[in-house]
C-alpha cells in the first residue's frame, strides 16, 4: 500500500517563502523508483470552496479580478485556511468566505455538506482545496465584508443552466469552480438537463 511515509525526503533547499506560499527542491525516493529524484515544489496553504446554493436552487457567485491571468472572473467563493485546523474548522472557514466575499449566509434551517476534496495541480505544488455545499443561502443583514485586497467586482445568483452555459463558453475557467460543479454533479445534487 502506498502511504506518504513510503515516500523518503532525502532532502529539501528552500527558495523562497511568505505568509501564503514556499517554495522549495526536494530530493526524494518514491515507493516505486530506487533513484532519488529532484523536483521543485510550490507549498501552498489548504482552501476551501463553498457551492453556496439559494432556497430557490440558484448559486452565488463573485467576479474577481485575478492579476496573475490578466482577467477578471467568475468563480465561487474560496480562500485559504490560515492554519492547521481540525476538519469542523474548514466548515467555518467556508462560511466565513461565503459572508465575506458575497453578503450571503446559511439561513438558520440551512446544511453544510461536505463534497470532497481535490489537488490544484499537482504536478508543481501540494495545494489542497476542501469542497463544501452550503444550501440555503440567504442574503446577511450586512453586505461583504470583503477587503480591497480581495479585488471583488461583482456577486450575483446563477441558475444551474447559466453556470453550466458559462463553463461551456468559457466563461468560467477556474479549478475551484469547475471541480466543485462536477462533484455536485457526480453526486447528484445537480441535474443537468439533456440539450
Amino acid at each position: 500500500m502506498e502511504t506518504p511515509d513510503n515516500w523518503t525526503t532525502i532532502s529539501s533547499e528552500a527558495h523562497f517563502a511568505d505568509d501564503h506560499l514556499s517554495v522549495v527542491t526536494e530530493r526524494v525516493r518514491t515507493p516505486h523508483r530506487a533513484e532519488v529524484h529532484a523536483w521543485t515544489i510550490v507549498r501552498r496553504k489548504s482552501a476551501v470552496v463553498v457551492a453556496a446554493m439559494t432556497a430557490k436552487g440558484n448559486f452565488v457567485l463573485i467576479r474577481q479580478e485575478r492579476i496573475p491571468i490578466r482577467k477578471a472572473i467568475w468563480e465561487m467563493p474560496a480562500g485559504q485556511v490560515d492554519q492547521l485546523c481540525d476538519f469542523g474548522s474548514f466548515r467555518d472557514v467556508a462560511l466565513r468566505e461565503l459572508r465575506e466575499e458575497t453578503g450571503y449566509e446559511l439561513a438558520p434551517d440551512g446544511e453544510t455538506i461536505f463534497l470532497g476534496d481535490f489537488f490544484s495541480s499537482p504536478g508543481f505544488t501540494d495545494e489542497r482545496e476542501f469542497l463544501f455545499l452550503a444550501r440555503p443561502v440567504q442574503r446577511t443583514l450586512q453586505d461583504h465584508t470583503y477587503h480591497d485586497a480581495e479585488m471583488i467586482l461583482d456577486c450575483r445568483e446563477f441558475s444551474p443552466a447559466q453556470i453550466t452555459a458559462m463553463i461551456a463558453d468559457d466563461t468560467i475557467r477556474d479549478a475551484n469552480t469547475l471541480s466543485t460543479w462536477a462533484r455536485l454533479i457526480a453526486k447528484g445534487i445537480i441535474q443537468l438537463q439533456p440539450r
